[in-house]
């Protein structure tokens, strides 16, 4: 499969994820975004279309303890980080979005710290 229909296939899967998924000021959603350097992730309320929380690997504070930015050591540093941000604002209950993504990998080492850290999703 080329890397240009892999891409096509993301988009896809992320356009039917979404049909049925939104998040509410009760409970925002926690979408990822995954690029072959980076991961992001922000807590949106799409009622009010606005990010309450993100967390990066782009941030200085998470690269500066790692080697690299692209595995699932850094992956899980940035789930415990959002986690840790959205408690502190007072979101427990999220609706997670992979973003099209397979949930493997990256994107599940990011979850699964979220969890750990005290995320409910």
């Amino acid at each position: 499969m080329s890397a240009n229909s892999r891409r096509q296939a993301t988009i896809s899967r992320h356009k039917r994820i979404r049909k049925g998924m939104s998040g509410t000021p009760e409970r925002p959603r926690l979408a990822i975004y995954r690029s072959n350097n980076h991961i992001v992730a922000q807590v949106i309320d799409d009622v009010a279309q606005h990010t309450l929380v993100a967390a990066s690997t782009l941030e200085s504070d998470v690269r500066e303890s790692l080697t690299t930015t692209a595995n699932s050591e850094a992956s899980a540093k940035v789930g415990a980080l959002i986690a840790e941000r959205a408690i502190a604002q007072g979101i427990t209950k999220v609706v997670f979005d992979r973003g099209g993504n397979l949930y493997h990998g990256r994107v599940q080492a990011l979850a699964e710290a979220a969890r750990e850290a005290g995320l409910d999703f």
